[in-house]
Order: C-alpha cells, then sequence, then structure tokens
C-alpha cells in the first residue's frame, strides 16, 4: 500500500473479527515502530503485546466506563501497550519529548497495521496505575497509549478534515499557505 493512501484511508477501529494475528506480522510492526525518529535517537519507547484474555479483559477495566474504546481492547486478539521512559528522552522549556517520541513510534505501527489490512484504535483515556498493575510495568516507565490490534470487522467511513487554509499558514500567523 502506498503511503499517502495508507494515511488517507486509516481510520480508527473499535470492532474486530476474533482472527488471529501472527506473532511475525506483529513483528513486522514493531520493526516498523522502533524506525521513527526520536529525541538524540534514544528510543525511549517499550512495546509490550498482550494477548492474554483475562489481561484484556482487565486493560478495558483501565478505562472510563464511557470510553467507547474499551470493548475493542476485549474483542481485539492483541492490545499493545506504549510504554516510555522520560529519563531516555529530553526536557526543554516545560516539555516532555518522551511523548513525542513514543507517539511518533505509534504512529507508524498504527500505518504499518493498516497497510497490512489490520485495525487500531489510539487510546490515551484510562487509569495508567491499573495498565501498570495488570501489566506488571516498572514505576520508571509511563504508559503514553494502548492501541486494540486485529482484523476490523468492517472499515469505519473517512471523516471529514479541516481543510489547508484551515490550519496552514505562510510566513506569518493568521496569513493563509494557500
Amino acid at each position: 500500500m502506498d503511503l499517502y493512501e495508507a494515511i488517507k484511508e486509516r481510520r480508527s477501529v473499535r470492532k474486530f473479527n476474533p482472527d488471529p494475528v501472527d506473532d511475525g506480522l506483529i513483528e513486522k510492526l514493531l520493526d516498523a515502530a522502533r524506525m521513527a525518529p526520536s529525541w538524540s535517537n534514544y528510543q525511549c519507547w517499550r512495546f509490550l503485546v498482550v494477548r492474554d484474555e483475562d489481561k484484556r479483559e482487565n486493560l478495558s477495566r483501565s478505562l472510563p466506563e464511557n470510553n467507547p474504546a474499551a470493548k475493542g481492547l476485549v474483542q481485539a486478539p492483541v492490545v499493545i501497550v506504549l510504554c516510555a521512559d522520560p529519563s531516555e528522552s529530553g526536557k526543554q522549556d516545560g516539555k516532555d519529548y518522551y511523548l513525542l517520541d513514543a507517539g511518533l513510534a505509534l504512529e507508524q505501527l498504527v500505518l504499518a497495521a493498516h497497510a497490512e489490512g489490520l485495525g487500531t484504535c489510539w487510546i490515551a483515556w484510562f487509569d495508567e496505575e491499573s495498565v501498570k498493575k495488570v501489566c506488571s510495568i516498572p514505576e520508571d516507565y509511563r504508559v503514553v497509549a494502548l492501541t486494540p490490534l486485529g482484523v476490523p470487522q468492517k472499515q469505519p467511513s473517512v471523516k471529514p478534515r479541516k481543510d489547508i487554509s484551515e490550519i496552514a499558514y505562510r510566513e506569518e500567523w493568521g496569513q493563509s499557505f494557500k
């Protein structure tokens, strides 16, 4: 699949078929993720691959009841837990770059998964301490995101996006790029 096609077609998937995902394919996705850029190439990210049904159920309980992504964590055959060590990244002007580093890596995983016909859904609304407990994650790591991974029941429709003229400027703020 062409990169631009993957970017335009990728959608958040919250309903999955029970089809298993091969370890070789997961390794391919993790390899795509590890190629992401990071602060001074420190690569602060860590990925925890969770297949166990009880753990996935417990991870779903770490989400607020009204988070629509919770069912996907149980339905999908795999959940990827994205963690990062803040000490393995930079902090400048009050900005913690481990979040950006980890986000770049997960975006590459998400795009690679879509290119392989799999669905994902970036989840950042959860109780971090609960996730750490379920997965025995060390205290010095932060849980940045979760994503279910599996074959989508259906591909969600394209959502409207803002026009370039609404989000991009030329030379000065407010001066339209177009």
